[in-house]
């Protein structure tokens, strides 16, 4: 066989496109979509929450509004208000000016704070962007308000030694920013990947798996009705549901140690995280068979950046929106920031994977029934028996 023979060859041909299908398959998901970052940053929603009635505050609040980088700043919300909706990331920054903030700088006998508070429990870039922002208007304010103190202190220089280093100390400690950081994540990227690394392990294992159990059930047709058939894939993946579940988790205690509380909350949400992988990624698979795992990779490409780890829904692109709102990825990753890291509920992202779970299975029932043609099993045994065991695609 020549070289040129070679390359006509089925396993060839399928390798060359492979290859230059993933290439761009990868690049142009990935490229454009961590383009967002920093790009996006302005669509991020914050607030600023001023209870301050004197001067200052107002400036300072006027001042925020008009110079930060973002596009949607809520104003009207009260502190409490404000800081429930960052911890369910629905913000992702608070500014408080308290209600002395005026008072405390007149007299300047005390440092006077605003505070900036950032939930830790969310995609990197908005904690990363949050402290680089806060950074940057403490390092204003402090320049600002040294400034109007230090006119102060000049219109009493005629002043006794004393007083005069009095005077400069107020000066230098004439506004602190307060950063608070809410649902810390403990320190070791680990830790805060997490969430991902576990629905990325169940995504990818269900993925293969449900290749290799919808082929199983193709290979099957005759020895059993598609019911049945259908339900043993169903029973096989609940199986290495659990088994690989139990494994991910021992895993992940030996590494990353998390709290004992956590274990039955985490590894009932990792079952539920491979069975609705299992069955949204057979979609394709019952549809278009083999063929649909090229389609599948894409998909998963794509969940990687819509799954809401790096990057927050609010500064994804349209495709990469979309994607997160049926993303089981996307469910699963929140479901585990605020079951592990969070100070809410994960039950509003649990029972969306369920509803997608459930949708996928119904999807995938449909296609059996209907797309699959009915095999009589006596006919097909004996078809079965005549190729030697050959895989018959019906």
């Amino acid at each position: 066989m020549k070289f040129k023979q070679f390359l006509k060859t089925r396993g060839a041909i399928a390798a060359i496109f492979m290859g230059i299908f993933y290439a761009i398959a990868m690049l142009g998901i990935f490229l454009p979509g961590y383009s967002a970052i920093p790009g996006n940053v302005d669509k991020l929603p914050i607030a600023i929450v001023n209870d301050d009635k004197g001067e200052y505050g107002a400036q300072i609040a006027s001042q925020l509004e008009e110079n930060l980088p973002f596009k949607n700043i809520e104003t009207d919300l009260s502190n409490s208000q404000a800081l429930k909706d960052l911890d369910k990331n629905d913000l992702a920054l608070v500014v408080h000016i308290p209600e002395t903030f005026s008072a405390d700088m007149q007299k300047g006998e005390v440092s006077s704070s605003i505070d900036f508070t950032i939930n830790e429990a969310g995609a990197t870039t908005v904690s990363s962007t949050m402290n680089s922002v806060v950074t940057q208007i403490n390092n204003q304010l402090s320049t600002q308000f040294s400034q109007q103190t230090a006119q102060g202190v000049l219109m009493n220089f005629n002043v006794p030694e004393d007083q005069a280093a009095e005077l400069a100390k107020k000066i230098e400690t004439a506004y602190t920013g307060n950063v608070v950081s809410i649902n810390e994540i403990p320190d070791g990227m680990n830790n805060n990947m997490l969430p991902m690394f576990l629905t990325m392990a169940g995504y990818v294992g269900a993925m293969i798996g449900a290749m290799q159990l919808v082929a199983a059930f193709k290979a099957s047709r005759g020895k059993a009705s598609k019911t049945k058939l259908f339900l043993y894939v169903q029973s096989t993946a609940l199986l290495i549901a659990v088994t690989s579940s139990l494994i991910a988790l021992g895993i992940t205690y030996l590494v990353n140690q998390p709290s004992g509380e956590l274990f039955f909350g985490i590894l009932g949400q990792q079952i539920l995280n491979y069975l609705v992988c299992f069955n949204f990624t057979a979609i394709l698979l019952f549809l278009v068979g083999e063929g649909g795992m090229i389609l599948n990779l894409p998909i998963l490409l794509f969940q990687t950046l819509a799954n809401g780890a790096t990057i927050p829904r609010d500064m994804m692109y349209l495709p990469y929106e979309w994607m997160s709102h049926i993303s089981p990825m996307y469910y699963s990753v929140q479901a585990y920031f605020a079951n592990m890291y969070g100070g809410i509920s994960p039950s509003p992202y649990i029972w969306s994977m369920v509803a997608i779970g459930a949708a996928a299975m119904l999807i995938n029932i449909v296609i059996v029934t209907f797309v699959h043609k009915h095999v009589p099993v006596e006919d097909q045994e004996a078809e079965v028996n005549v190729k030697n065991g050959a895989e018959i695609t019906a």
